[in-house]
């Protein structure tokens, strides 16, 4: 069985809605270019007609990708979280004890994950080193590089 996905409501909304468009507006739109190239004469050598053949099996597969992850996506209610520990959806104020700075970040999927907007993903070093810690708690993060980070727990809200 495949992994179920966790998503916010508009992260789903957002996929749903590029599935749609894909399978209405996109198909279209391949269709209409298969038919042009048709009618350019002999489809052996034929590269507009090649182009968007390949063009479309692109597309279905990513339809069939999107098809996939929707059906087997959750919504996270964060309604009723409460802010014991780190769980995901989660917003943790962290102090870098090596570098004595804050930093805040959301704790997401690794498909919602967006390092501009402090969104981590939950299965990042310092994503998974988070998760269950409570507020005055010390998470020791092993880097990629095998450097030890430690994060303190200074504050736990939901989004």
């Amino acid at each position: 069985m495949s992994e179920i996905k966790y998503f916010t409501k508009e992260r789903l909304e957002e996929l749903k809605k590029e599935l749609d468009e894909l399978k209405y507006k996109g198909r279209k739109e391949i269709s209409r270019q298969i038919q042009e190239a048709r009618e350019m004469g002999d489809l052996s050598e034929n590269a507009e007609y090649d182009a968007a053949k390949d063009a479309q099996g692109l597309m279905e597969a990513k339809i069939a990708q999107l098809e996939d992850i929707v059906a087997r996506s959750r919504i996270i209610d964060t309604s009723n979280m409460d802010t014991d520990k780190v769980y995901l959806m989660s917003t943790v104020k962290v102090k870098n004890l090596a570098m004595k700075k804050v930093f805040t970040y959301t704790i997401v999927t690794e498909e919602e994950a967006d390092l501009k907007q402090n969104k981590i993903s939950s299965k990042s070093p310092v994503g998974a080193g988070l998760l269950g810690r409570a507020v005055g708690e010390i998470a020791e993060v092993e880097l990629p590089n095998g450097r030890i980070l430690k994060l303190e727990v200074m504050e736990i809200t939901i989004v």
